[in-house]
């Protein structure tokens, strides 16, 4: 029970504290808005199948845990490479939702933090996640997102993104 609920958004908390340091790419993220959609969508299977379709579209764009990585600093300032294609800017954390707002200068988006077994989930909304995986495409002249396009009509209420771990 605990494993699935790790998969509903903010059902663990992670104080900002825990945000600062260094984090690299492991794999896709796949959270649910509720524990009732948990439910309805199958829980763990649903989610595994997502993870499933998200990570070739992951591999395609070039993905990696080689040259992806998020830094978060208590200045409130964060770094990350996606395909080793650098962004910066500022973030802002609010904990009791945990919400976070990345300002970069490409993009301006909302995502979710969340405990891991392995670390932290960084995922958005569909429709967030895929404008700034287009940016990344775009960035690297890769544009085979359909996937992205067609799992956020699948799973409405399910946040996707990344499951990233503390670099030791």
């Amino acid at each position: 029970v605990d494993g699935l609920l790790g998969l509903v958004i903010g059902s663990v908390k992670v104080q900002e504290s825990e945000l600062y340091g260094t984090w690299y790419y492991t794999e896709p993220a796949c959270a649910f808005t509720s524990e009732n959609l948990l439910a309805k969508a199958g829980g763990a299977v649903a989610a595994q199948n997502c993870i499933e379709k998200l990570q070739p579209v992951y591999n395609s764009v070039g993905i990696n845990g080689q040259n992806t990585q998020f830094q978060f600093t208590q200045d409130h300032q964060f770094a990350a490479k996606f395909k080793g294609i650098p962004v910066s800017g500022t973030y802002t954390y609010d904990p009791s939702s945990g919400t976070i707002k990345l300002q970069a200068t490409l993009f301006s988006t909302n995502a979710y933090i969340t405990r891991t077994t392995s670390g932290l989930g960084l995922t958005f909304e569909s429709k967030n996640l895929l404008k700034v995986l287009q940016t990344v495409a775009a960035l690297s002249g890769n544009s085979t997102l359909q996937t992205v396009g067609d799992l956020s009509k699948q799973y409405d209420g399910v946040r996707l993104g990344f499951d990233i771990a503390p670099v030791r």
